[in-house]
């Protein structure tokens, strides 16, 4: 993997400089240097108005339920693409213009998201499990409250005072308090 990182590192250079010196030697200096910038521009506005394109499908997709994993990898090629374009040279000015294809950007955008492995979550329920706090669906029900414990051997007069007890210290604006 690193002789391949290497020689793409030193490849695509080298390759570079070459069509350079052969579009230069064809049409002239100037001219080579306008085409470069012309590339570079023309890419960035196909970076912007089909990346806005892309946005929008993913938009809708994410409307739909659905995950927008084609839109993603669609984004990073373009991304890719737009990259390709900026930097100056007739290879990566080409393929960068393949990637703008949206035939081709597509096909490989689904490849990639068909073999790329994904985590899917299904939701969030168990984000915070154990933890007593966090998320909690809009219809669930939460009781809060104290208790006391009674012993069931004390007789019934003892229980009366420990009620009356509980009932003194009990919040007065509560709308369970008898004494309203």
């Amino acid at each position: 993997m690193l002789l391949l990182f290497l020689a793409v590192l030193i490849g695509i250079p080298v390759m570079e400089i070459s069509v350079f010196i052969q579009v230069g030697g064809e049409i002239g200096a100037f001219n080579t240097i306008i085409l470069t910038i012309f590339t570079a521009v023309a890419g960035v506005a196909l970076l912007r108005t089909q990346g806005l394109s892309v946005l929008m499908k993913a938009q809708e997709t994410l409307k739909r339920g659905e995950t927008p994993l084609n839109e993603i990898f669609s984004g990073i090629l373009l991304a890719l693409a737009g990259l390709f374009l900026l930097i100056p040279g007739f290879v990566t000015d080409g393929l960068g213009f393949l990637l703008f294809l949206p035939p081709l950007r597509n096909a490989i955008a689904h490849w990639l998201s068909k073999n790329v492995k994904t985590n899917k979550m299904g939701g969030f329920q168990n984000m915070n499990a154990g933890q007593g706090q966090g998320f909690r669906p809009k219809n669930s029900t939460v009781i809060d409250g104290e208790f006391h414990e009674v012993d069931p051997n004390q007789d019934s007069l003892e229980k009366e005072d420990v009620l009356i007890e509980q009932s003194d210290k009990a919040n007065k604006d509560s709308p369970w308090s008898k004494n309203k």
